[in-house]
């Protein structure tokens, strides 16, 4: 039998019930906090009294009925949970009634001008353009050789065949391999994808792109079944690269102001040797690109 529960509202209860299974007791500072449980994490009673409102109504929360919730209740609920900033703004979004949500739109993500410029700026550093779905919008040389030397440089330029770098972080090889911890960085892009959802509930792209991971690879699906929330605005990532072996590097997330869902990731080594190897990987690029353009058609 199929829901008649819109999906966002679903997501609003299901939120709930995932930050409350994620809070115990003692952190709550509730009195019997060692007493054991039958289920993990704060019971519905618990909640709605550190909230202050009633269990009734917690519990039509729960199930999604979330349309007249007022922002200080959601607020107070986020409180009650300890809720991260980033969190709150999460279960805001779920809140937030459909007339206010961005329309929908069926165009393919494109590079703003000023993001492009910014790349032909920056081409000796590894850098990528991400679009809202951690689509690759476009990339320096050194960036595609440092994340995907195994797939073509200019596939970025048609939607068609754009990478997807969550959708390769679970089903491509190279990539999975590519990652020194991969399970921290294929938790940072799943607690990514689940903000942007509740940014854009109504994304046809984002739900299948979701639905396909969570059916094609189990540890996707656990890993989004957790609830767990998360921006990313940079740190440091360690790669085993098949080129030029093991290095480290840190990395910013620079918002693009014309184009709020678009990120620049710009890569920095973190020490001599991680430099000398992505200079080597510039090179590689550079020179590939060289060939390619020597060996390339020539009008007569």
């Amino acid at each position: 039998m199929v829901s008649s529960t819109p999906a966002t509202s679903r997501d609003f209860g299901e939120f709930l019930r995932s930050r409350r299974a994620a809070l115990g007791p003692e952190r709550a500072g509730l009195p019997g906090a060692g007493r054991r449980r039958r289920v993990p994490g704060l019971r519905r009673e618990e909640v709605a009294q550190l909230a202050g409102v009633s269990v009734a109504y917690y519990t039509r929360l729960e199930q999604g009925q979330a349309r007249n919730a007022s922002t200080e209740v959601l607020l107070a609920l986020a409180r009650a949970l300890q809720l991260t900033a980033t969190e709150t703004e999460h279960l805001l979004d779920l809140a937030r009634p459909a007339v206010l949500r961005p329309a929908p739109s069926t165009r393919p993500e494109r590079p703003h001008p000023r993001a492009l410029g910014m790349l032909e700026a920056i081409a000796d550093q590894p850098a990528v353009l991400l679009g809202r779905r951690n689509d690759v919008l476009a990339w320096t040389r050194t960036g595609h050789a440092l994340l995907a030397p195994h797939v073509p440089f200019a596939s970025a330029e048609d939607p068609a065949t754009r990478p997807s770098l969550p959708r390769a972080l679970f089903l491509d090889a190279p990539m999975r391999a590519l990652y020194a911890d991969w399970e921290h960085e294929a938790r940072a892009n799943v607690s990514y994808l689940r903000l942007v959802s509740g940014k854009h509930p109504d994304d046809a792209g984002l739900a299948a792109l979701i639905g396909e991971l969570c059916m094609k690879d189990r540890e996707f699906a656990a890993m989004w079944a957790t609830g767990r929330v998360s921006e990313c605005t940079g740190g440091t990532k360690r790669f085993h690269h098949p080129q030029v072996g093991d290095l480290m590097a840190e990395f910013q997330i620079w918002l693009q102001a014309d184009s709020p869902d678009h990120r620049l990731e710009v890569y920095t080594p973190v020490d001599d040797q991680s430099a000398d190897a992505l200079t080597l990987l510039g090179a590689v690029a550079h020179d590939r690109a060289l060939g390619r353009a020597a060996t390339g058609p020539t009008s007569s």
